[in-house]
């Protein structure tokens, strides 16, 4: 029996010119599945979130720290892990709540978390105050674009 399985681990500086690398390589490890431009989109922009609650909130722009991106594929659903060994969040709930931002006065909406779950099947959030955070996405790719192998 063939294992469907895939997997990628990548490993960044936590560092904002790295955000545009992050995308592309984890829509290029998707591409195996054929996923649609919209699709290809929404995966994007939602690994750009994630990386950038890293940069912004886990580390507060020390990009001295890592960015750990795992990447999972089993049949036809990806699954996208995003963490950092950051500060942690207090409160959950609270964090992914529409416009919540820990950067007051700042050019932050607060709608990080939100993006995510909107562009996203379901988004998952784990943290431990002073020992990180891991953001767990994963995405069902519709195969409407499949080629058939000739």
């Amino acid at each position: 029996m063939e294992n469907n399985i895939n997997k990628m681990t990548l490993i960044i500086s936590a560092d904002t010119k790295n955000q545009a690398f992050a995308r592309s390589v984890v829509a290029a490890f998707c591409t195996e599945l054929n996923p649609t431009v919209s699709e290809l989109n929404d995966i994007k922009t939602a690994v750009s979130e994630a990386v950038t609650n890293c940069i912004v909130h886990a580390y507060e722009n020390d990009n001295s720290k890592d960015i750990t991106i795992t990447g999972i594929i089993d049949g036809c659903e990806l699954t996208v892990q995003i963490a950092d060994e950051g500060k942690g969040i207090k409160d959950i709930e609270q964090a992914i709540q529409p416009f919540f931002t820990t950067k007051e006065g700042e050019e932050r909406s607060g709608m990080g978390f939100t993006v995510m779950q909107t562009f996203m099947d379901k988004v998952e959030v784990f943290s431990a105050l002073n020992k990180g955070t891991t953001v767990v996405m994963k995405k069902l790719i519709s195969r409407e674009g499949e080629v058939i192998d000739a």
